[in-house]
């Protein structure tokens, strides 16, 4: 439940949200579920041209099955936590972090990338 923990560290902060149907919406990330559930509120789509019936919505809830990518700000992560989390011998924690993407420690933002 390591990233569902880092979740919960990060409401009231915008997080960007990409679906597997490759629609991505940024947004102020209010709640998250143990299934990774997301709620956000403010919400803005990146390609509002492609999905011009999204721009009147101004909050959601995402089912955490759909999501591809969430790109989180990289000040507000502890990747020294995270990455000692996936050296230690617990197996649960282990497979649920071997599909965490940290991409660039010096980058703005980090992705998370599950199941």
């Amino acid at each position: 439940m390591l990233i569902f923990s880092v979740f919960k560290t990060l409401t009231d902060q915008q997080v960007t949200v990409e679906l597997k149907n490759d629609l991505s919406i940024t947004g102020t990330l209010k709640s998250v579920d143990q299934f990774l559930n997301i709620r956000l509120d403010n919400i803005k789509v990146s390609d509002e041209a492609r999905h011009p019936h999204m721009i009147a919505v101004k909050n959601c809830f995402i089912r955490g099955s759909v999501v591809r990518y969430v790109q989180l700000p990289a000040d507000h992560v502890d990747t020294q936590l995270l990455e000692d989390a996936t050296r230690r011998g617990d197996n649960s924690t282990k497979a649920i972090v071997l599909t965490l993407t940290i991409k660039n420690r010096n980058a703005e933002t980090l992705k998370f990338h599950y199941g």
